[in-house]
């Protein structure tokens, strides 16, 4: 009689190899598949619904970051917080966007305050100004010049960035990025994530009919490491605190802000680099896209 051979490691496929060290892939995968329909519609649809949309994520942000630092998420502070948090997406929607940067100053500055007068209490300030600026420069992005391509640029290059990064890291392992914040993520994962979201960020640009492909192409690896960037500043904050997960919002992500840590970071950058290159808070894409390629 025949004996099969036990599903040892080195008798499995390279995927069946992943899917065993990774149990939640899957899950992590349906999860995507189910939210990514969504997200892409709401951002074609843009407009007020996509800002109330943003708005509404910024809130769970600003709730996760509390669960993460460990703070207090119910209270006179915290309710402080999200209010203030509300007053600086009406002022955007009502004002625009260097009114609801100044908002952002000044509701930053009266948070800390009051965490001052509060005995136990602190990095509420810091979790409204991540959450503010992640809220104003994605919206920045979608409705100005070019922002529905821009955006879904922006969006395609950090899911090309998280999945290549990954697969790569798994696949050619090799040395750790930043083992004391990350000890999973290699320098292998993080260049092929530069890599494919280069090349994923140019094809978006094509596909829109943007010209100056090679500085989208140079661009969107700058974003990715942006993005890559954004992961790592979220893992060294919950390695800081010994948690885990922002919550458990998503299926197999943990919560929004571990889904949306790096686009956080790279909407950012998109938005500083717009306004370098001739664009304004208003509209940044006039600049993204006005750039030529020497």
């Amino acid at each position: 009689m025949n004996s099969e051979p036990s599903p040892g490691p080195e008798n499995l496929s390279w995927l069946g190899r992943i899917l065993k060290k990774n149990p939640d892939l899957l899950t992590r995968a349906w999860s995507a598949l189910l939210l990514a329909p969504a997200v892409l519609a709401v951002t074609w649809y843009g407009g007020l619904l996509f800002a109330l949309v943003v708005l509404l994520g910024s809130l769970v942000l600003f709730w996760e970051w509390g669960i993460v630092t460990q703070q207090k998420k119910s209270g006179p502070l915290s309710l402080l917080g999200f209010a203030l948090l509300v007053g600086i997406g009406a002022v955007y929607i009502f004002a625009g966007t260097l009114a609801a940067l100044a908002a952002v100053v000044v509701s930053a500055t009266l948070l800390f305050i009051a965490e001052k007068l509060t005995i136990g209490t602190r990095w509420f300030a810091a979790g409204l100004v991540y959450s503010s600026l992640a809220c104003i420069s994605i919206v920045a992005l979608r409705e100005g010049s070019h922002g529905l391509a821009i955006f879904l640029y922006l969006l395609f290059l950090v899911w090309a960035s998280d999945v290549a990064a990954y697969f790569c890291g798994r696949t050619f392992g090799g040395p750790k990025l930043w083992p004391a914040v990350s000890p999973n993520k290699t320098w292998s994962g993080a260049i092929g994530g530069v890599i494919f979201a280069a090349l994923a960020g140019a094809l978006v640009a094509y596909a829109m009919g943007a010209e100056h492909l090679l500085w989208l192409f140079a661009l969107a690896a700058l974003l990715s490491a942006a993005s890559q960037l954004g992961d790592l500043f979220e893992s060294s904050l919950k390695r800081r605190f010994n948690v885990k997960d922002a919550s458990q919002l998503i299926p197999g992500h943990g919560g929004l802000m571990d889904r949306v840590d790096g686009l956080v970071f790279a909407a950012f950058v998109a938005l500083v680099i717009g306004v370098i290159f001739g664009g304004s808070f208003a509209d940044p894409g006039l600049g993204l896209m006005s750039v030529r390629a020497s």
